[in-house]
């Protein structure tokens, strides 16, 4: 059986001219949306219906009907004529900046997205972050962002999570202290809150140790600072502290690592429609941490 020819692609004004005519009903309406005269338009639907050997519209007294090869025709010079106007408007037409949300934990803001922000510019160049910094749990209560990063063991009842980091808790000090013939003995810095797990590590580790409290601290990134300084040792968090390691202005002081249930988590309310922005940073902080990891 012999196949029917395949006819030529017809001319662009053409299919334009049926696209109008088509959605409007009316060849005036269609030629003055696209700044054509009617006759013109008239024209391009005369001679696509003899291009493609079809009558594509049925003339009324008032106006115009697809007929039926004309209206299953229609979808698809419309969906054509959307991927064309979308491909264009991504590849060339500058877009706007947009912004991006986000509540996260200061120690998590300063030790780990402040220092991405030039792999972000160069892998999202028109997202810009706008940082709220939480200090406290009820924060997050509060109405604002559609994302946020928690730290946690996962469980954050009406949100759903992304896993970013999976803690390690190994003691670190300053270079300074770290010839201490037995460094158990010297001040050790605390974290209020989830990190203040000096007695698991050392049972885990099978030390006695001489806990000998020293400063308390808010924030893993404070205690970080007196660690810097030389004020004792902290129970570093990785990856939290991995940068100040291999700058060596924190050095460990033991090859055990305790593993940690908890870690940092992005979360989203499960109804929650991102924005294309919000998209594109999700997937970005998913990448970059899983190439840290």
């Amino acid at each position: 059986m012999a196949r029917r020819p395949t006819p030529a692609l017809p001319p662009l004004d053409w299919l334009r001219s049926f696209e109008a005519a088509a959605r409007l009903s009316n060849f005036t309406a269609a030629a003055g949306e696209l700044g054509l005269t009617q006759a013109a338009v008239s024209q391009h639907i005369r001679l696509l219906e003899e291009r493609l050997k079809t009558r594509l519209f049925s003339r009324l007294a008032r106006g115009v009907t697809l007929s039926p090869e004309g209206a299953a025709y229609l979808p698809h010079i419309q969906s054509a004529f959307a991927t064309i106007g979308n491909s264009t408007a991504e590849l060339f037409e500058p877009r706007a900046v947009q912004t991006v949300s986000i509540r996260v934990p200061i120690s998590f803001a300063l030790l780990v997205l402040v220092p991405a922000l030039p792999d972000l510019a160069e892998a999202l160049p028109r997202v810009q972050l706008d940082l709220v910094t939480i200090h406290r749990p009820t924060d997050y209560d509060l109405p604002g962002s559609a994302l946020d990063i928690r730290f946690g063991n996962g469980s954050f009842p009406g949100r759903e999570a992304d896993r970013l980091t999976a803690e390690r808790l190994v003691p670190v000090s300053s270079p300074a202290l770290a010839g201490a013939a037995d460094w158990t003995s010297l001040p050790l810095l605390l974290v209020a809150g989830a990190r203040e797990m000096w007695a698991e590590w050392f049972a885990a580790a099978g030390l006695a140790g001489h806990p000998q409290r020293s400063h308390r601290f808010d924030s893993f990134v404070a205690a970080m600072e007196a660690a810097t300084a030389g004020a004792g040792v902290l129970l570093g968090s990785r990856p939290l502290v991995d940068a100040a390691l291999r700058r060596k202005t924190l050095v460990p002081l033991s090859n055990f690592e305790l593993s940690s249930t908890s870690g940092h988590f992005l979360t989203r309310a499960p109804a929650a429609r991102l924005t294309s922005a919000e998209q594109d940073f999700r997937q970005w902080l998913l990448r970059r941490l899983a190439d840290l990891a």
